[in-house]
């Protein structure tokens, strides 16, 4: 049986996360249970105000935009990954994802190693590590050159990271 989400909640903001954001960092997720498929919806606070937020309908739209426009041609073909998987992660990439996906990503993250977490394809499970204390100064330092290879959602939680700690943005070419 899995968690609840007071409990996933609970280690994200108190036990996992690192101590320059410890009690400023909120996650949000919920579903409307009365909806037809119970949709919900995602959000970061940061000292209480929304910084990031999702939802199945912004899935659903950034779904609809990657099938239009193809995107998912530049996406590998990795063994194992069928073209859904590959269009839901390139979805995930632009910033759309619904409560379902956060869940999934939490046990990911979870259950891997936090060197593994911060390589997943996935952003959201990326997000976690960033955020995690177990990723020290001198890690956030090596990947600051990596900041302008995440998806644009990811850069700006990234950055309030490297913020926290004092940490300078690299551009290395």
């Amino acid at each position: 049986m899995g968690i609840s989400w007071s409990a996933m909640r609970k280690a994200l903001e108190e036990d996992n996360i690192c101590d320059s954001l410890k009690g400023r960092i909120q996650y949000f997720a919920t579903r409307y249970r009365k909806s037809h498929d119970q949709e919900g919806r995602v959000a970061i606070r940061l000292d209480g105000k929304e910084i990031f937020k999702s939802c199945y309908f912004d899935w659903y739209a950034k779904e609809q935009k990657v099938l239009e426009q193809h995107i998912v041609s530049r996406i590998p073909n990795e063994p194992g990954r069928c073209f859904w998987d590959r269009v839901y992660l390139e979805v995930k990439n632009l910033g759309g994802f619904d409560q379902f996906a956060f869940y999934d990503a939490y046990y990911e993250y979870k259950n891997h190693k936090i060197q593994e977490s911060l390589c997943s394809t996935d952003p959201i499970v990326r997000l976690f590590a960033f955020f995690d204390k177990r990723t020290g100064k001198r890690k956030l330092q090596r990947m600051s050159s990596e900041l302008y290879t995440q998806p644009e959602w990811l850069q700006v939680l990234f950055r309030l990271r490297l913020q926290a700690e004092g940490i300078q943005e690299r551009r290395d070419s």
